[in-house]
Order: C-alpha cells, then sequence, then structure tokens
C-alpha cells in the first residue's frame, strides 16, 4: 500500500484540478471527513490542502489555463530526488514534460509528466512538504493504479525512469497486471487497459481512496451529485466501485479486505 514516508518512485501526493473549488471542498469533506488549509495566493496560487484527522491527504486547484475539453482530474504525484533529472530521464524514455518542474516556495519542487504511454503523472522532490501524512484510512489515498494501454511500455518507463523493482502479479491474455514492489509492499500498480480503454480515453492514473462501507459511500457521494461509473463488485483487496465527482474528476473507492488492509 501507498507509505506515508516518502520512497524514491513511489506515490507521495495526490491533488486535484477543478473547475469549481468551492463545490470540490463541500463534496469531499461531506464524503470523507475532509478539513482545509488554504494557501497564500500570491506563493501558492490559492492552492488547497485537505486534511484529515489533522494530517494532509490531498491538494486542490482551480482549472484555470487546460485546453477546452480538458476533464477535471485528480492526479498522482511521485517522489523523486531531483526534478530536473527526472525531467531529462523522461524525455530520453519517451514521455513528455507537460510542466516543467518547478519550485514551490518552501515547499519542494514539482513537475507534470507524460508517461510513455501518453499518461500524465506529477513528480514531487520534498524539501518542507515531504507528500501525504495519511494513508490506506478512511478518507485517505489506499492504492494509485495505472490503466496503459500500451502495458509494456509503461512497465519500461516507470522502471527506466523511477528505479521502480517490480513484480508480475498477473500475466493472462485476460489481466495483466505489475506492481511496484511486491506483497503487501506494493505501492503502485500498472494494468494492461489495451482491451477495454475507449480510443477517446487515453492511458491514465486513478487514485483509491480507502473508506469504511463502499455501498454506504456510493449512495452518499450519489446523493451529492456524483455519478456511479462502476460497481460496487468485490475483488481480492476490498469492495471497489468507480465514481466521478459532481464535475466530473473520476476516482475509485475501496473498503478493504481486512486482513488485506490495501
Amino acid at each position: 500500500m501507498p507509505s506515508p514516508v516518502p520512497t524514491p518512485g513511489a506515490p507521495c501526493w495526490i491533488d486535484l484540478m477543478t473547475t469549481d473549488v468551492a463545490g470540490a471542498r463541500r463534496f469531499y469533506a461531506d464524503l470523507f471527513g475532509w478539513e482545509y488549509e488554504t494557501g497564500d495566493d500570491e506563493k501558492y496560487g490559492g492552492y488547497v490542502t485537505a486534511t484529515k484527522d489533522g494530517r494532509p491527504v490531498a491538494g486542490m486547484m482551480k482549472k484555470d489555463d487546460s485546453p477546452a475539453g480538458t476533464p477535471d482530474v485528480w492526479s498522482t504525484y511521485l517522489r523523486v530526488d531531483d526534478a530536473a533529472a527526472t525531467a531529462k530521464a523522461v524525455e530520453v524514455s519517451g514521455g513528455q514534460v507537460y510542466v516543467p518542474p518547478m519550485d514551490v516556495p518552501g515547499q519542494g519542487h514539482m513537475a507534470i509528466f507524460g508517461d510513455a504511454t501518453g499518461a500524465a503523472v506529477g513528480v514531487w522532490q520534498p524539501r518542507e512538504m515531504l507528500g501525504y501524512e495519511l494513508v490506506a484510512e478512511p478518507g485517505a489515498a489506499a492504492w494509485h493504479e495505472l490503466h496503459a494501454k500500451d502495458y509494456d511500455a509503461a512497465v519500461r518507463f516507470y522502471k527506466d525512469v523511477f528505479g521502480w523493482e517490480t513484480e508480475v502479479l498477473s500475466d493472462t491474455p485476460e489481466f495483466r497486471y505489475t506492481t511496484m514492489g511486491s506483497g503487501m509492499t506494493a505501492q503502485a500498480g500498472i494494468m494492461d487497459a489495451s482491451g477495454y480503454l475507449p480510443e477517446n480515453i487515453p492511458s491514465h492514473w486513478l487514485v483509491y481512496f480507502a473508506v469504511e462501507d463502499t455501498d454506504a459511500t456510493v449512495k452518499r457521494a450519489t446523493a451529492m451529485g456524483a455519478v456511479l461509473q462502476d460497481g460496487p463488485s468485490d475483488s481480492d483487496f476490498g469492495r471497489v466501485a468507480q465514481l466521478a465527482d459532481p464535475t466530473g474528476a473520476v476516482f475509485r473507492i475501496i473498503q478493504p479486505v481486512p486482513e488485506q488492509g490495501r
């Protein structure tokens, strides 16, 4: 599962680019029990940090300059020691630099890349802000998963650029899946999505949030304007559902199997 201790190459932060920050704040506060702190407009552009039980779990910011038709989206950030060096490695390995490394005053450095399959992924080089401090608890990120149309290219990219040590969870024609790390120490997953993603939907990362009761959370979310896209259904790791929030940002929720803890 994701770890609150930043491990190089592993997920360490998530944030939401949304057309309606005020609406998103209300929705996720009601759904997950989040509280918020808003950064200085001049230094941080009004970036909102969400907390649960006093610990940071996610960020939000207004989507201003995205191309027309770009959906609201949850993003996963991987921890790196050197964002500038990572940018060079991304380009060498067939990726693209969407947002060049930039300084976040007093906090760290961030960048947004496109991986070799076209999926957007962020990186975070920490200083004062190390990343989220609560994981796999209700209302916090529990898992990060790349749905890749070119599975082999994705696995190579994350091994080459981020130094992932991987384990193949499954390699059947119906289900190909590789994890960063193994077993209960796994940090993220890559799934072969070539067989089910429509042509107009690119490769992308999905964030799973832990919940105490998947069915009750779906009921509460849809009553607030979210759309149920898939599930609820049972998996080896828990009961899962996929939702789009009221402005269309997609995420998953999971009620973990107690003995698995993920």
